[in-house]
């Protein structure tokens, strides 16, 4: 038996749980950003926090946390008095000690008081959106915090101890050209961070960014889009991080415990508003608004949206499609076991049309994306989501 294969059966047998908590608040909102978000305001985070208890116990979960992820909003926002009790909260209810905490910091709320309680509370793993070094990206994306902040930031985070440091960084952004991008990267490596995320920009509904789009303020280049790709791919490979996933790249021993566990469709339970659940065979979404999800906590509610059944054939499908944006990609083998009753005659047929188109690569039960099909892997999982929520029409 391979390595991968161990490797992947170790994964599926140890059943790992993380546990997502939304923290809802941002100072303003940035142009490109979706998340829900709210003011924090001293009542909003007294109602969130209270809440929040209560929905940790409404989940009853039974099994030890393996990975925490405080994510937003703008976790960092709250106070230290209230990131202590935040930590307290969670840190009650893990059943042991988690093998990854993570939270996102945006660097102008990075303080040494707020990480010092960070690092009480547990966090040994910190990710700072600093999306550009550049001003006028920075600004063009809407972000609030300046180049001199982000390197403060990097440093005080460093110099507080924490086990992991990522950095978030964006590209094609409206004005951005390779040479501008090239040296976003270059200076985000010689930060020698643990681990680097790199996010093509998406014009998501209802953001500031998609009614520019909308207006033709900006464009979208499809084109440039692969080519920021391949620059990126090629740059951090050379820096020594090794992608692991389309998107991120990391050091020996620093990938991203609490997304591999996600995209590899084990369980996460998800506390506060909007933030979503795949637990005790349902996968679900708290509502988006703070006093709705108070509301309905208190009344006994949770993942009130989008509630749907895990059954094998989404689980399968989902497994796939994130499992392909992984270099690593999947066993098909070690898949069919987990979901023996998902349509695996519609995935073998997918499996082998991919690797004919030259988008993947298969040997045996393994297939892997090759680097044009990572190129195209949203394109990709969507042709798994038509063909395997429908086996019919393969």
């Amino acid at each position: 038996m391979s390595d991968f294969t161990l490797a992947q059966e170790k994964a599926a047998s140890a059943t790992p749980l993380g546990l997502y908590v939304h923290v809802p608040f941002c100072a303003s909102t940035c142009d490109f950003c979706a998340f829900y978000q709210t003011s924090p305001t001293a009542e909003a985070v007294a109602r969130f926090l209270s809440s929040l208890a209560f929905e940790a116990d409404l989940a009853a979960w039974k099994q030890p946390v393996t990975t925490v992820f405080w994510g937003g909003g703008t976790p960092g926002l709250l106070a230290p008095r209230d990131l202590l009790k935040l930590g307290e909260i969670v840190r009650g209810r893990l059943g042991g000690t988690p093998r990854e905490w993570s939270i996102e910091l945006a660097p102008a709320s990075v303080t040494d008081e707020r990480l010092a309680v960070l690092r009480e509370a547990g966090v040994t793993r910190v990710s700072l959106g600093v999306q550009s070094f550049q001003p006028a990206l920075l600004e063009a994306l809407g972000r609030r915090h300046t180049r001199e902040q982000a390197l403060r930031a990097y440093a005080r985070v460093r110099a507080a101890g924490f086990a992991s440091v990522n950095l978030d960084l964006i590209f094609a952004v409206p004005g951005q050209d390779e040479a501008a991008w090239r040296a976003d990267l270059r200076e985000a490596v010689a930060l020698a961070p643990d681990h680097i995320s790199t996010y093509c920009l998406t014009f998501e509904e209802d953001t500031a960014l998609w009614v520019k789009l909308s207006r033709g303020q900006v464009k979208r280049d499809i084109a440039v889009e692969a080519q920021f790709y391949e620059l990126t791919w090629a740059e951090l490979a050379a820096a020594g991080y090794a992608q692991y996933e389309v998107s991120n790249f990391a050091r020996p021993g620093h990938a991203c415990l609490h997304n591999l566990n996600t995209w590899r469709m084990h369980e996460w339970v998800g506390l506060g508003p909007s933030a979503a659940s795949q637990h005790a065979g349902w996968r679900g979404a708290n509502v988006s608004d703070l006093e709705k999800w108070s509301t309905q906590v208190s009344a006994g509610e949770r993942m009130t949206e989008q509630r749907v059944p895990l059954t094998p054939a989404l689980l399968a499908e989902d497994a796939l499609i994130f499992g392909l944006r992984m270099n690593e990609g999947v066993n098909l083998a070690v898949l069919r076991t987990r979901w023996p009753n998902a349509p695996w005659a519609t995935a073998e047929a997918l499996a082998d049309r991919f690797a004919a188109e030259g988008l993947a690569e298969r040997v045996g039960e393994l297939l892997q994306l090759t680097s044009r099909g990572r190129l195209l892997a949203d394109a990709v999982g969507a042709e798994i989501l038509e063909k395997m929520s429908d086996p019919v029409s393969a």
